[in-house]
């Protein structure tokens, strides 16, 4: 069956105008995904502290106006060209950490952070800088948020930072794999080495 060519699609997003006011339910139109990128409904997302810390920041590399949220998981809408990974239809937990399987960073078991594609704070796609938001009363473009932005009914996100997930995890516990789980994974695992250098030591 021949795929049809996505078109942009109108839908809410809680949008930040300014450093630290009230997040404001906007119609936002969403860009069809370009190379290497995938357009995913989001199916239920949460608030991580790194929202709130970019959300009252003044400063670069905060921007406004932007959509942030970057704990999510949601569906494949529509893909891009030369994307592989996932299909339509696929159940996705976007990351906002790149994982593009090609750099020496990405095949080393020794690091995640991808030097192919760097993490991005408030600096557009990972591949070209800009956005695929804008709003839809004026066409003012919003700026991105590490790459995710799931504080919207739809978002574009590069294929590297989506990872495709089985649907039998709940949504409202699939979208803390996106940095919750992982982080306190990450942490719990230092801990654990912390605690066995301490008992060499003794």
């Amino acid at each position: 069956m021949e795929q049809r060519t996505p078109r942009p699609i109108r839908c809410k997003a809680a949008v930040s105008k300014a450093p630290g006011a009230p997040l404001e339910m906007e119609e936002v139109e969403v860009a069809p995904p370009r190379v290497h990128e995938v357009r995913i409904k989001i199916l239920c997302t949460s608030l991580c502290h790194t929202d709130i810390t970019f959300w009252r920041m003044k400063d670069f590399p905060a921007k406004c106006p932007s959509i942030l949220g970057h704990e999510a998981v949601g569906v494949v809408e529509s893909v891009g060209d030369h994307v592989q990974e996932v299909g339509v239809g696929d159940t996705v937990v976007p990351v906002f950490l790149a994982q593009c399987a090609d750099c020496a960073d990405c095949l080393s078991h020794r690091s995640n952070i991808c030097s192919k594609l760097p993490p991005r704070a408030g600096a557009g796609m990972p591949r070209d800088g800009t956005t695929r938001f804008s709003l839809a009363a004026t066409g003012e473009p919003v700026h991105n948020f590490i790459s995710v932005s799931s504080f919207a009914e739809y978002t574009v996100i590069d294929v590297a930072h989506v990872v495709k997930v089985g649907t039998a995890l709940p949504p409202e516990k699939a979208c803390l794999l996106s940095c919750g789980v992982s982080t306190g994974a990450k942490c719990a695992k230092q801990l654990d080495v912390g605690r066995g250098e301490m008992d060499c030591c003794r």
